[in-house]
């Protein structure tokens, strides 16, 4: 039997990435601040960009920075708080659009997805079509643009929206992936960190096409495994598919403090925070945990995890609580300074699944249920933030 054209048929990967995501939404919000250098990041002291307009990068800011260089360099900025709430809400926005056009849809982050849309073309036309129309669709119903790649593979396509930024549209033909990497230098390829590429450069390898000529037994001696992707990346080579998201294992929160935490009591009220936030995560995605984690930083950077499994799984915000309580008298807060703070619940159980309780138990459920209903209501309508943590717990610090 031969093989049918739909076989034969090459893929068409489409990666959106909406530019200058958090920027874009906050000029979305308030038009004023269209065409003024723009950083959105954290506090003054330990801060960092995470985006910055396109009009604060010609200063050389950029994501990731300290938000104090960033002052540095572009003292005229707008420098405004992270509003992840109203982000995550025009995420979904986006996400529901590309639902339309594909079911297979693979998060990277809240502003920027890969798309498989082979055989699709009955429907919306010819790849750069559908990505064209795509944008369009987010322009005219989120009111922010975006930019994709198009090509065959997922490491091209990534490469192609990286290059047509912002607000553009690159197809890199298929058989030409090798050809279109070649004069692009290392640091665009996915493989070569800083470290590969500052030994390549000590021999003469600069640019992609220059390790796609290298030997591949040479690289793959040099660097391993890892060595032998890397060099199959720089032909253009990638045969990983689009995969949508699994379904959750953990969910989690943690809070970098602008201030190292000294006071125990200041540390209980963070953490009981957090544990609102992460029952609430909980209930958003219908599912309950058995295993909590609490994670703690210190000012020296040094980091140490405590965990506790449950007895059942839960949602509540005041059963996590009491168990980061525990696991933090396992640790040296109080007596040591304090930098971040997390709170991890895994080994999620679908409704359903959550163990049988007793009947006082269950009367203990349904009264809690009550009160994470309100929470919930309140949360939705207030934020997170609005939630007073006394309402979380029934005893006294």
């Amino acid at each position: 039997m031969g093989i049918s054209n739909e076989t034969q048929r090459p893929r068409a990967i489409v990666h959106v990435d909406m530019d200058a995501f958090f920027a874009a939404v906050e000029v979305l919000d308030d038009p004023s601040l269209a065409g003024l250098p723009l950083v959105v990041g954290g506090g003054e002291a330990r801060g960092v960009v995470c985006s910055a307009s396109y009009e604060a990068r010609a200063f050389g800011v950029k994501s990731a920075q300290p938000v104090a260089t960033a002052r540095r360099l572009c003292p005229g900025a707008v420098f405004l708080p992270v509003r992840h709430r109203r982000y995550a809400e025009v995420s979904r926005q986006v996400f529901a659009i590309l639902a339309e056009f594909s079911p297979l849809v693979e998060p990277v982050s809240v502003d920027e997805a890969f798309l498989d849309l082979t055989g699709c073309e009955r429907l919306f036309g010819p790849a750069a079509k559908a990505a064209a129309q795509i944008r369009r669709r987010i322009a005219e119903e989120v009111g922010i643009t975006a930019s994709a790649g198009i090509a065959i593979n997922k490491l091209c396509a990534k490469v192609a929206s990286d290059l047509c930024k912002p607000n553009g549209l690159l197809e890199v033909p298929p058989g030409t992936e090798a050809e279109f990497l070649a004069p692009l230098p290392l640091s665009r390829l996915w493989g070569a960190g800083p470290a590969a590429q500052k030994e390549l450069a000590k021999l003469g390898i600069t640019t992609i096409g220059a390790l796609a000529r290298a030997d591949a037994a040479w690289v793959e001696k040099r660097f391993g495994k890892w060595g032998a992707s890397m060099h199959a990346h720089a032909r253009g080579i990638d045969p990983r598919p689009v995969r949508p998201p699994a379904a959750a294992r953990s969910v989690g929160k943690e809070e970098t403090f602008d201030a190292d935490l000294y006071e125990l009591a200041r540390a209980h009220n963070k953490l009981l925070s957090l544990c609102g936030r992460v029952a609430r995560r909980l209930r958003k995605k219908q599912a309950r945990g058995k295993t909590v984690t609490l994670k703690v930083k210190y000012a020296d950077f040094v980091q140490i995890t405590r965990s506790a499994t449950l007895e059942h799984p839960t949602d509540d915000a005041g059963e996590i609580y009491r168990a980061c309580r525990a696991l933090l008298a396992r640790t040296q807060v109080g007596s040591r300074p304090v930098r971040l703070l997390g709170v991890t619940v895994s080994s999620l159980h679908a409704p359903g699944m959550a163990e049988q309780k007793g009947l006082f138990d269950q009367g203990l459920s349904q009264r809690a249920s009550r009160l994470n209903a309100a929470i919930d209501a309140i949360a939705d309508r207030w934020g997170d933030h609005s939630i007073l943590p006394a309402a979380l717990v029934d005893e006294e610090d």
